[in-house]
């Protein structure tokens, strides 16, 4: 897959995971293995993941090549709503028009109504938004399937995913977990996992995350007992145990380091300077000799100072507390 451009053919996206699972490489803003959806594909075929509003075509691309054409799909579900994982669902919705949109209930408006989202993202992202995510259509609210801290989404044959409740990195998280496969889909929640050099950092961009939510979400997931993780950024993961307790690690690491770094009075920038010395020794992408390009798509997928910066956020909420 290294290399590939967007558009290249379903061969260059999809790769066969077992137990009619697919992931699709949703080619995000043109890079290769930054963001993946996975097409479940059973007698009731299911899309966990859309990625952003230019890989809408990508993935409907991919889902032709398995066969799944567009009165096929059945559900949509996104682990959250930021907009590298939903960005597409209506542009989906709308080449799918069968298709049920499942989300957790903090999320749902916002997918029938993107305006304030999209809002906020261009306060964020200004130029680059149009490049990164492009524009979230929205989704017609009866299409939309609200779950609160758990839920159930029918694959056919008896075969279901249960949602989770996962805050942490977002309000409004779901992780979610096929009774067949035992495959758990993490989002964002457990971090991010670079599947070329096998590193973990965390996601812990503001405004949402919160420590205590997010280690209890890891334990929650720990406690479900999957085969494997699934993860959004990127790919499936064997080594279920030690990479939720690496997930941990990483995270209070970068919590205690962005404290230190707060509590010597560093501005934001400076404390963002401050942490990334301190962490990237951890980070074999990062390496003296490494490849840059593998780099700078790690430092795209997650970013230092959004990280650093959603961790502030939370430790001055602490502090007004």
């Amino acid at each position: 897959m290294d290399g590939a451009e967007p558009g290249t053919g379903v061969a260059a996206v999809v790769t066969g995971l077992g137990n009619e699972v697919y992931q699709i490489d949703t080619m995000m803003a043109g890079y290769d293995g930054i963001t993946a959806g996975y097409l479940i594909l059973t007698g009731r075929p299911c899309l966990v993941e859309t990625g952003t509003a230019p890989s809408a075509p990508v993935v409907r691309s991919a889902l032709a090549g398995l066969g799944v054409g567009p009165e096929d799909l059945a559900t949509v579900v996104v682990t959250h709503i930021h907009l590298d994982h939903a960005g597409g669902v209506g542009d989906i919705a709308a080449m799918y028009p069968g298709a049920q949109v499942v989300v957790h209930e903090r999320g749902a408006r916002h997918l029938a109504d993107p305006a304030r989202l999209m809002a906020s993202a261009r306060m964020v992202y200004g130029d680059e938004l149009d490049e990164l995510f492009g524009e979230l259509a929205p989704t017609p609210a009866g299409r939309i399937r609200a779950v609160e801290a758990t839920g159930t989404v029918d694959l056919g044959g008896g075969r279901r995913l249960d949602s989770h409740y996962s805050p942490g990195h977002a309000k409004h998280h779901i992780g979610l977990i096929d009774s067949v496969s035992g495959d758990l889909y993490v989002g964002d929640a457990a971090g991010i996992y670079i599947q070329e050099t096998g590193d973990m950092r965390p996601a812990t961009p503001p405004p949402d995350f919160d420590l205590d939510a997010a280690l209890h979400s890891l334990r929650t997931f720990a406690a479900l007992r999957p085969t494997r993780l699934l993860f959004s950024h990127y790919g499936p993961v064997g080594a279920v145990d030690e990479t939720l307790e690496r997930s941990a690690e990483e995270i209070t690491l970068w919590v205690d380091e962005t404290r230190r770094a707060r509590g010597a009075g560093l501005d934001l920038d400076h404390a963002v300077a401050m942490v990334a010395a301190r962490t990237r020794q951890r980070y074999a992408v990062l390496a003296d000799g490494a490849d840059p390009a593998l780099a700078a798509k790690f430092e795209r997928i997650s970013g230092t100072a959004a990280n650093v910066a959603g961790i502030a956020r939370w430790l001055d909420a602490q502090g007004a507390a």
